[in-house]
């Protein structure tokens, strides 16, 4: 019997792509009215120049642990205690002005000035469009009185937790909220699943864990030998990874907690 879920944040409850994607709407559209450059085009070239700077780093090991991707980056201040974190709230400063400014160039633009003035506008663009899934909130609403609901997230501690505060109607329904870069490990590491069960005091067998990527989610829970439910929204192929059951609607989860009743 199923008494406590685990779920993931970005991309299962929070629509964190969504989000991404306006932000670079929002401050692509400041170059095109600038210097009537394609919108499309500058955000696929930042984020393009954004990978590959983010990978040069000596915390790319580190980021890819923890979990937190290239665009995070653009936005978060990592202001969190740890040597890695200290190290990235030194580097992003100039990592968000270099990735504006390398995207810029390479669609003919050059101008450093502009280009820090982008790097500064795209984290208020970013807290100015959290999106939440239509069915998040019906969804936990009708799991909290019958579940433990735990919160298991990658990223960065302040940064998971700006996301937090930006849809702050979130927080409430989750008994615990472990985010990896406070634990020291992030997902697919079985570490971080046996520190949320015994955060939740619960056997591996009262849980089932919910989230969108096979990689950490999945993977992970599957180590840690927990079942899982991978919300596939975007009719994603299978991998070598296996989840216990997939569902491409939050509601679906419900038949499955009734079959394993």
């Amino acid at each position: 019997m199923i008494k406590s879920i685990f779920f993931d944040l970005d991309d299962t409850l929070l629509w964190d792509k969504k989000s991404v994607k306006q932000a670079f709407i929002a401050t692509c559209k400041l170059a095109e009215e600038k210097y009537r450059v394609n919108p499309a085009q500058l955000e696929d070239a930042v984020r393009e120049e954004a990978k590959i700077l983010y990978a040069s780093y000596e915390t790319y090991d580190f980021t890819q642990m923890i979990g937190i991707n290239p665009f995070e980056g653009l936005w978060g201040d990592f202001l969190d205690s740890g040597d890695n974190f200290k190290k990235m709230s030194k580097i992003v400063p100039s990592y968000r002005k270099d990735a504006w400014f390398n995207g810029l160039k390479q669609i003919g633009i050059d101008d450093k000035d502009f280009a820090t003035h982008l790097a500064e506008q795209f984290p208020i663009n970013r807290k100015d469009n959290p999106f939440v899934y239509e069915d998040t909130f019906d969804v936990l609403d009708k799991l909290k009185d019958d579940y433990q609901l735990l919160l298991l997230t990658n990223g960065s501690p302040s940064l998971q937790n700006t996301k937090l505060e930006i849809t702050s109607r979130l927080r409430p329904y989750f008994d615990h909220i472990i985010i990896s870069g406070a634990f020291g490990k992030g997902k697919p590491d079985p570490d971080i699943f046996e520190y949320a069960l015994d955060k939740a005091n619960q056997d591996k067998d009262d849980v089932i864990m919910v989230g969108d990527n096979l990689m950490t989610d999945i993977l992970g829970s599957n180590r840690a030998g927990i079942r899982n439910v991978w919300i596939n929204r975007e009719d994603k192929p299978r991998s070598e990874v296996k989840p216990t059951y997939e569902i491409n609607h939050l509601e679906q989860l419900f038949s499955i907690l009734n079959d394993i009743k």
